[in-house]
């Protein structure tokens, strides 16, 4: 992994060398240069790796045969220059942003148990496809560096500026997941820290953050464990009334649909990486080892949040909100963690401002409008009209909806459920199809021209069929998983919306635009 460094905002970034790979377009460039370049790039990385993992990557790519069987090449010890992407956004600073926010906690039992599980299995199934098929099209000549890269690749340049689309939203939701009576300090200190430009010394705080939310989870287990819940803030959030105040708990829980689908949202938020997945691959001097972290991230993140949210709900049962240190009904202890998790959230908050307004200025100022650099005397003033703009719209989205639970479902369902869930398969789906129709044809070589090799246009359908029969079991099975992430998401969002309507009709409920917190 590469150091994490200033991004040639302030100066240049040391990541990247003198020369500057040329930008071009995925959709001018024939499917068989990236399979090919691809193929001599694995070798240069696996190169006198033969006898720690050569057999496994000879099966793994026998099918495309994308690992050639002799190629003489000679092994460049340095990160290429292609590894440090072009645009004005850190992979670290995207990937520690991520983490700085990560939040999990639901009041489900078995059946959450069980879900939480098999929605980590897909998440392992899907960042395995994001992984096969960043190996198979990644190459020094046409480097992928982003999630919006690869879409290119398989569907298109339309289809790369709606990834980056939802990029931006996801951002923006993330930063304004706040309470509305925080909103006005908070957008201060945004547009205030959001002038700065470079995030070299935001590493270290991210990092940080990490360890607070974790001090947050532990507070929040002894706390549980012993003092009864927070009674009115489970009347204020989730209606549940004081009762006997006796904690009961189920292995079933019957709760209304739209309930239990916002609560599955929660799991999907836990699971939201895969947006990074992609610059973690292109940021690595060997791509092939990614799978073995994502292994290791995905067991601690079934361990950690399976066993703080079964915890919470055995001590606290019908009581349990979300998020769970509000629960705890010690004023002393319930504002340490309001301060651990307010700093943390800043942390992460100007992480997630600062990197979605480069996607914003590098994908529409400078690719769309062909805006200044950057780092140019305009590209400053541009800067500091789109850091006030873009804080602006968060402060209005995070006191409009003051409702951490709904809030942050709608953001699963809209962004990070689609990254995770829904993209991955179809994207895999194109990417066989195109692998397999051109089975059988001519070997690529550099600089032949693409019609004197295939025997028909890519629009022909005789082609997309033939690419689809060949695994058709498989390509079916992978089109059904996107048709099922799609619906989830639609109910998801629709489930988030109606969570929002029915919590405002709440008495005693937090209101746009106001003061009194949600909790």
């Amino acid at each position: 992994m590469a150091t994490p460094a200033s991004l040639a905002l302030e100066g240049k970034d040391p990541r990247v060398h003198e020369e500057e790979v040329q930008p071009y377009h995925a959709d001018k460039v024939p499917f068989e240069a990236f399979l090919h370049f691809a193929a001599l790039q694995r070798q240069k990385e696996d190169h006198g790796f033969e006898s720690q993992g050569s057999s496994f990557m000879s099966r793994l790519f026998k099918k495309t045969g994308a690992v050639p069987a002799i190629v003489d090449v000679n092994v460049d010890e340095k990160v290429s220059p292609r590894r440090s992407p072009s645009i004005a956004v850190s992979d670290e600073e995207r990937i520690q942003a991520n983490r700085a926010l990560r939040t999990a906690t639901w009041i489900s039992f078995v059946s959450g148990v069980l879900l939480f599980f098999f929605l980590g299995l897909a998440a392992f199934y899907t960042g395995m496809q994001l992984w096969y098929m960043y190996l198979n099209l990644d190459s020094d000549e046409y480097p992928v560096h982003n999630y919006s890269d690869l879409t290119e690749r398989i569907y298109g340049r339309f289809a790369r500026h709606c990834i980056n689309v939802l990029q931006t939203i996801q951002l923006l939701f993330n930063v304004a997941v706040c309470f509305s009576v925080l909103a006005v300090i908070w957008t201060v200190i945004g547009m205030t820290v959001g002038q700065i430009r470079s995030l070299q010394n935001y590493g270290n705080l991210a990092h940080f953050a990490i360890w607070l939310n974790l001090l947050v989870i532990f507070i929040t287990m002894g706390a549980v464990a012993h003092s009864p819940p927070n009674f009115q803030a489970a009347m204020q959030e989730n209606n549940v009334s004081m009762g006997t105040g006796q904690v009961i708990t189920s292995a079933t829980i019957n709760l209304p649909f739209t309930a239990q689908i916002v609560g599955v949202m929660q799991m999907v938020y836990s699971y939201g990486g895969a947006m990074l997945f992609i610059e973690l691959m292109a940021e690595m001097k060997r791509p092939f080892d990614f799978w073995k972290g994502m292994v290791c991230a995905q067991l601690l993140i079934v361990t950690v949040y399976l066993l703080f949210g079964v915890y919470v709900y055995a001590f606290q049962g019908q009581y349990t909100i979300n998020p769970a240190n509000q629960g705890i009904s010690g004023f002393g202890l319930q504002t340490a963690t309001n301060i651990l998790s307010l700093v943390s959230a800043i942390i992460a908050a100007g992480l997630y401002g600062n990197i979605g307004l480069k996607v914003i200025y590098v994908n529409i100022v400078q690719d769309i409008f062909k805006g200044p650099p950057l780092i140019s005397r305009g590209g400053r003033f541009i800067w500091v009209g789109l850091v006030l703009a873009y804080w602006a719209l968060a402060f209005v989205i995070a006191s409009a909806v003051p409702q951490f639970s709904n809030i942050s479902g709608l953001v699963a369902a809209l962004c990070i459920l689609q990254f995770t869930y829904t993209f991955p398969p179809i994207l895999f789906v194109g990417f066989i199809m195109q692998r397999d129709a051109i089975q059988g044809q001519p070997e690529y070589t550099p600089g032949i021209e693409v019609s004197q090799i295939r025997p028909d246009t890519w629009y022909n359908f005789s082609r997309w069929w033939r690419g689809f029969k060949n695994l058709w079991w498989l390509n079916t099975f992978n089109f059904l998983i996107f048709l099922a992430a799609l619906a989830t998401a639609g109910l998801g969002a629709f489930s988030s919306i109606e969570g929002i309507i029915a919590g405002f009709k709440v008495a005693g409920s937090a209101t746009s635009f106001g003061c009194q917190a949600p909790v």
